[in-house]
């Protein structure tokens, strides 16, 4: 009787122990496992803030950045590129040319297959005006050495190819102004050492007009070196206050018997005690070459106006108006760059060198005020620029 309870005893006892040990076990696996739901929240959270960072870090970049997946389909992309391609949103899962929409970059792609980077590639998206990118594409491959995406970084060169145009077009223009009056001079010269100079007649001729050109290349010269000189910023403006209306009457002056030889009539209607706060020399400069330039392109027989007032508690606006055949459109977007002439015919007849205008807004920006024209074809133009208002002494 005693070894059956004795055994029975230990079974409970067996099973109460291998009870604790299951319990046990399974506190260990329950904790456990709320170590790792722990640890996956802990990584995922830890992913979510270094894919935070990471489009934080790409989105401050200038260049446009865009990644690619083994199929071909954005996964990433910083707003540089979206700017760059007008992406719709969201991007990320839509195939490249679904958000590119351009087959030429879809092209450089597809050579990653066979090599593992394109560099400097130069990409020419035909909007209006046309923009110019350089891009540069890595293949991307996973730790088994399988090809696994693409990163495409986008840099945009438009403005780059721009100034180059830009300055192209000034080398040529400089050229011209150069060549046209050194020609003159030269042949003259030849013309002279061939004999002319024993006529007195053509010798005085053929002198008016070497000392004539002369004077044209000096004006030339001098006005690229102011400009040269307004873009660096090394012009000193001597400040004070300055009347406009006797400043305005001194260049009327000084120009009326240009107007005469056209038959225009200048008029000075600024009114009396309006002052600036500007360099006396230099506002003479702006003036000048306005209304020299109303009485080039104005109408014959017709009248230039120059007006002025208030125009707020801190700024001047003066205006030149003339009644000629006015500026298209397309011209007055461009009518303050250097050597831009509308009618390049009839500019190269009346003469000057063509750098007029962009001194004008140059020296009217170096004061901190804005020049601007206003124009219907038939009805004339209006140029119009703002200077500090002189401050009343309390």
């Amino acid at each position: 009787m005693f070894f059956p309870i004795l055994l029975i005893c230990l079974l409970i006892v067996a099973c109460i122990f291998w009870w604790h040990a299951c319990r046990r076990e399974r506190s260990a696996e329950k904790h456990h496992e709320s170590e790792i739901a722990a640890l996956r929240d802990a990584h995922a959270v830890a992913l979510r803030d270094y894919a935070r960072r990471l489009q934080s870090v790409i989105d401050s970049m200038i260049e446009g950045v865009v990644v690619l997946d083994h199929e071909n389909r954005v996964t990433l992309a910083n707003q540089a590129a979206a700017r760059l391609f007008g992406f719709p949103q969201p991007v990320a899962g839509r195939a490249l040319l679904e958000a590119v929409r351009h087959h030429e970059l879809a092209a450089l792609v597809a050579r990653l297959g066979n090599e593992p980077a394109v560099l400097d590639y130069e990409l020419r998206i035909e909007d209006t005006p046309p923009r110019f990118l350089q891009v540069n594409a890595v293949a991307l491959g996973d730790p088994a050495g399988k090809e696994s995406g693409a990163v495409l970084v986008f840099h945009d060169l438009t403005r780059v190819r721009e100034l180059e145009g830009v300055r192209q077009e000034f080398v040529a223009n400089v050229s011209h102004e150069l060549r046209t009056p050194l020609s003159l001079i030269k042949g003259a010269t030849e013309t002279l050492l061939d004999g002319a100079k024993s006529d007195h007649v053509a010798l005085d001729r053929l002198l008016m007009i070497i000392d004539r050109h002369a004077d044209r290349l000096t004006l030339l010269i001098d006005d690229l070196l102011l400009l040269a000189k307004l873009d660096s910023g090394r012009v000193t403006l001597n400040l004070q206050p300055a009347a406009l209306r006797p400043a305005v009457q001194e260049v009327v002056d000084d120009l009326s018997p240009r107007a005469k030889e056209r038959e225009m009539k200048l008029e000075n209607v600024v009114p009396p005690g309006l002052v600036a706060h500007a360099d006396p020399d230099r506002l003479r400069q702006v003036l000048s070459n306005l209304i020299d330039n109303a009485i080039k392109y104005g109408r014959p027989a017709g009248s230039v106006t120059i007006s002025g007032g208030v125009l707020d508690d801190r700024r001047v606006e003066m205006s030149v108006h003339d009644d000629g055949p006015g500026i298209p459109a397309e011209a007055r977007a461009r009518i303050f760059e250097r050597f831009y002439r509308v009618d390049k015919a009839r500019s190269r007849e009346q003469g000057g060198t063509g750098l007029g205008l962009a001194i004008v807004k140059h020296v009217v920006q170096a004061h901190g005020g804005e020049v601007r024209v206003e124009s219907e074809l038939g009805r004339g133009a209006a140029f119009f620029f703002t200077l500090p208002r002189e401050r009343a002494v309390e």
